[in-house]
């Protein structure tokens, strides 16, 4: 056992685990976030999904070690903005159903809207394709998606151009 650093949610916290251990059980059973989501272990389903300095990971098969000063967000972490408006599309259009993929989806598309605010159904597409929806609500989800990106757009302050 070792003592591994990391930046979560905007806070430092050192665990005492393997370094190997994956990202997910230290989320979980150490620092008690419960949102994040174990589903299949291999990185295929998406259930398990956060942030790494902005891009989406699978914490189920990332060791600890190597996201050691790397800043991890989490669903418990994401802005109140950010997690409302991506909560409240979801609802609206009606995309939750067993909840498996929801937590994984959202912490996804966090990070798309990261680099692309307002996403293209082709930008959509690949950045989920990593994700598994078990409900097939994919084309609820892209719609959710373009509906967060919308709200978010209008929430962001406008720039002006200067005048001469």
């Amino acid at each position: 056992m070792a003592g591994v650093t990391l930046t979560v949610n905007g806070k430092k916290v050192t665990v005492d685990v393997d370094p190997d251990t994956p990202l997910l059980w230290v989320l979980r059973d150490h620092l008690g976030l419960t949102a994040t989501k174990y589903g299949c272990g291999i990185a295929q389903c998406g259930a398990c999904t956060v942030l790494q300095d902005g891009v989406a990971i699978k914490s189920c098969v990332t060791p600890t070690v190597a996201v050691s000063g790397k800043k991890i967000l989490t669903l418990e972490g994401l802005p109140a903005a950010q997690k409302k408006a991506l909560q409240s599309a979801w609802v609206a259009e009606e995309v939750p159903q067993c909840g498996y993929c929801q937590i994984g989806m959202i912490m996804a598309t966090a990070g798309l809207l990261n680099t692309k605010p307002l996403p293209t159904d082709a930008d959509i597409d690949n950045e989920l394709s990593h994700n598994i929806c078990r409900c097939g609500t994919y084309l609820r989800i892209r719609r959710a998606i373009h509906r967060a990106a919308r709200t978010l757009a209008a929430s962001r302050p406008q720039t002006r151009p200067k005048s001469e």
